[in-house]
């Protein structure tokens, strides 16, 4: 069962990470646009969901999201963050650091005490303005499933020139202002073994994450129905093995199973 989500807000759904989480999608609400093609994706495969409809206009965003918050003002409930998730990459969109201005001043204007979070794919993350936006918002989370090229590619398959090392010289660049969320899976896509539970991957990965020193990790596994059906969860037992590495290193991390 594929997720598209409407757009421009969706929700409040409540997240496994994040708690009562309003979303914001900047992509169209009648498919998918990412830079990634991740065969985990709950939204499907690029290629079997492109949108006809438009982006939504900032001024779209911005009233639509203005509209909701006092909705959930007079009846509830209360937010705990706002989250720009949704139908693909946020921040492929090229209004998205005037996006994050809007909902700064609104977040302060209707719910002060909630957090303002983006789920990124990290692929915008060398665009100046894309930086900077990220930088402002509470929580900064940034995909790096693996440090492995070829791996990547399996995995999240991006759809344009991608360079896992200097990705992590630009999540280098956020000072520790980030949070590194990382899918852990097995099984089986298009023929192929899929695993990065073991040290050959973590253990890389892992020294990766000590570089960029965020302040947090967050890592997961599946949770709802892929596009690849043979794909697995990692056990709680992987999970836990990788959490305990993580906090050797002196690193919060938090786990989904």
């Amino acid at each position: 069962m594929t997720v598209i989500y409407p757009s421009p807000i969706f929700g409040p759904v409540h997240s496994r990470r994040l708690g009562v989480s309003l979303g914001i999608n900047l992509l169209p609400q009648d498919g998918k646009v990412c830079t990634f093609d991740c065969i985990y994706c709950e939204c499907g495969f690029n290629a079997d969901h492109r949108p006809k409809q438009p982006l939504p206009t900032r001024e779209e965003v911005r009233s639509a999201l203005e509209a909701r918050l006092q909705e959930m003002q007079a009846n509830g409930p209360a937010p705990d963050v706002l989250t720009f998730a949704g139908n693909g990459e946020p921040t492929a969109h090229p209004r998205f650091p005037e996006i994050i201005e809007d909902t700064l001043a609104l977040r302060d204007r209707y719910f002060p005490k909630a957090k303002v979070s983006v789920l990124s794919n990290a692929t915008f993350i060398h665009r100046p303005a894309v930086f900077e936006a990220l930088n402002k918002v509470d929580n900064n989370i940034l995909k790096l499933d693996t440090v492995d090229e070829g791996y990547i590619r399996r995995l999240d398959r991006p759809t344009g020139k991608y360079s896992v090392a200097s990705v992590v010289e630009g999540m280098k660049a956020f000072g520790g202002n980030c949070i590194i969320q990382t899918m852990f899976l097995k099984g089986r896509c298009e023929g192929r073994e899929m695993d990065n539970t073991s040290d050959e991957y973590v253990l890389p990965w892992l020294e990766a994450v000590k570089e960029i020193a965020p302040r947090q990790v967050m890592i997961y596994t599946i949770d709802r129905e892929t596009p690849c059906l043979e794909l697995q969860k990692a056990t709680h037992e992987e999970l836990d093995r990788i959490a305990a590495l993580i906090e050797e290193a002196g690193i919060a991390v938090s786990v989904s199973y």
